[in-house]
């Protein structure tokens, strides 16, 4: 039974030698994945105490990049060998590229295979870089066989392992983090930007894409690690990856009304609608599904069928000359073009991050100045349709001017005439009652001439000079500009003057010394007065 037991071993032994990867000291940087073996453990049960104990079978592998999309049903296993011909001991990094698999376990030789934790749900807290790493060491001429245990149940599954020595690695990582920093400060003053635009001009579209550039950042500083390393404890990152859903939605539901603003959908009333469906049904999807398990395997389709409908509806006003739609669709393809690789890379097919590490955030930074570039140019546009209107008001003040101008004249012309009309009926009508008047006293003077009776007479006498008074006062009225005031002088003296001649007395003398305006009421009280008495005297 030895005898066998050391045969197996042996034979094992040789069998992972000539698996394993040579380590040398011109070796920078190796993909580990391409040399290791693969099984996929969908009991979710196997430990490693079994892997050792029993001829568990590993499948060869030839990728750089394991994406098995949303995986919480399996594990992973990954089995590599490393060798040392050197007499040399070498102290190497292993980095596990992705910094948001929720549990992994790592197993040393060394270590008597007691698992290494890491992952979201067990962050090493000594840990400052982005993503997972585990040391390795390599003794002269000695070869190990190391296991990783790999799954993820909320987050998408991505592997790649890469095995670097020390100072490489933190070149590298140095470099990483300058990067993103440069891509969270360009995303993070472009944001400020339209927030302070929105301040100014009060325009909702700017407050929503604030909003849709806060929740990107928000996004991506978990989904690129540097929440996780630098800004969450491990309370926060659990709640942020239970609700991942919600972070997700919201840059998706802001985005959308960011859209609807900027785009005037109101002119497109059916799209519209369906528009505001969406809008509604969103947030109402991710409230009720988030804490089912259920939801999570459905949880991108609301998500993606709105930015679907967005590009469409981006699409339909671009050909209807919406000219803030050119804009918007240049930054669609940005955006569907990194969603695209994002899940082309999470599910293995194409590592995009091979052949342009920042593919993703240089496309939502392309994205980011297209909208503001759109924006800035809405309020190019907004103050060249201000002109436009105060120009057309300005000609239409002019118009309604001349309108104005041209009616007055019509109507003062009318009046005109309407006045000259009533003028010479006016006229007319007072030389008639003048003509009557005088009629009137002729009759009682031709009357009173055939009268002998002495007190009859004075009566018919009286009755001629009062009806000659009111004759003299219309005469002075319609001679006169105004009417509420009578010219008393004059008056006066065509009353005496009639009152001498009725009583043909050339002994009457009359001096007047008049200093008063009376009005009209006045007046023809006063002669009356006058009247009674001057036949008293």
């Amino acid at each position: 039974m030895g005898t066998f037991r050391f045969i197996f071993l042996s034979i094992f032994a040789l069998y992972t030698y000539a698996n394993s990867v040579e380590i040398r000291d011109d070796i920078k940087f190796l993909e580990i994945l391409p040399n290791a073996k693969i099984h996929i453990d969908k009991s979710r049960k196997l430990t490693i105490e079994e892997i050792l104990r029993n001829d568990i079978e590993f499948q060869n592998n030839d990728k750089n990049l394991l994406g098995y999309g949303f995986s919480p049903d399996f594990d992973v296993w990954i089995r590599f060998s490393l060798t040392n011909k050197t007499d040399k001991t070498f102290n190497k990094i292993l980095e596990y590229n992705n910094p948001i698999s929720t549990h992994l376990s790592f197993y040393d030789p060394d270590r008597a295979y007691l698992a290494q934790k890491d992952g979201l749900f067990s962050i090493n807290k000594n840990r400052s870089t982005i993503n997972p790493i585990f040391e390795i060491q390599l003794a002269p001429n000695q070869t190990k066989t190391y296991y990783l245990k790999a799954s993820s149940y909320i987050t998408t599954l991505i592997i790649q392992l890469r095995l670097w020595d020390y100072q490489s690695f933190y070149e590298k990582e140095i470099k990483h983090q300058i990067a993103l920093a440069l891509f969270f400060g360009a995303m993070l003053i472009l944001g400020f930007y339209n927030l302070f635009i929105y301040f100014f001009t009060k325009d909702v579209s700017y407050l929503f894409y604030f909003l849709y550039l806060l929740g990107v950042i928000i996004h991506h500083t978990i989904y690129r690690g540097i929440g996780i390393t630098y800004l969450l404890d491990q309370g926060w990152i659990i709640k942020s990856i239970v609700y991942a859903s919600v972070i997700s939605s919201f840059p998706i539901f802001v985005l959308a009304l960011f859209t609807k603003s900027f785009l005037r959908t109101k002119q497109y009333p059916y799209l519209n609608k369906i528009l505001n469906f969406f809008i509604v049904f969103l947030p109402i999807s991710v409230f009720v599904f988030v804490l089912t398990d259920e939801y999570n395997k459905y949880r991108n389709i609301p998500g993606v069928s709105l930015l679907a409908f967005l590009l469409f509806i981006t699409i339909y006003a671009t050909f209807k000359r919406n000219r803030q739609a050119y804009f918007i669709l240049a930054g669609w393809c940005a955006i569907f073009l990194a969603i695209l690789f994002m899940q082309l890379s999470s599910t293995g097919v194409f590592d995009i991050y091979q052949h342009f590490p920042y593919f993703i955030e240089s496309a939502l930074v392309f994205e980011a100045m297209i909208f503001s570039i759109a924006l800035a140019d809405r309020i190019k546009q907004l103050q060249a349709d201000k002109e436009l209107a105060n120009k057309k008001l300005i000609q239409q003040q002019e118009n309604e001017k001349i309108k104005l101008s041209t009616l007055v004249e019509e109507r003062t012309d009318s009046l005109k005439i309407a006045l000259k009309e009533k003028e010479l009926l006016l006229k007319e009508l007072n030389h008639r009652v003048k003509n009557n008047m005088q009629m009137i006293v002729s009759l009682i003077r031709l009357q009173k001439d055939d009268i002998k009776d002495l007190n009859l007479k004075e009566v018919l006498t009286t009755t001629q000079n009062r009806i000659s008074t009111m004759k003299h006062l219309h005469e002075l009225l319609y001679k006169q500009n105004q009417l509420s005031f009578l010219d008393t002088p004059a008056y006066f003296e065509l009353l005496l003057e009639e009152i001498k001649q009725s009583y043909q007395d050339e002994n009457i003398s009359i001096q007047m010394n008049i200093q008063a305006q009376l009005q009209i009421e006045q007046a023809i009280y006063c002669q009356a007065k006058h009247r009674s008495r001057q036949f008293l005297n």
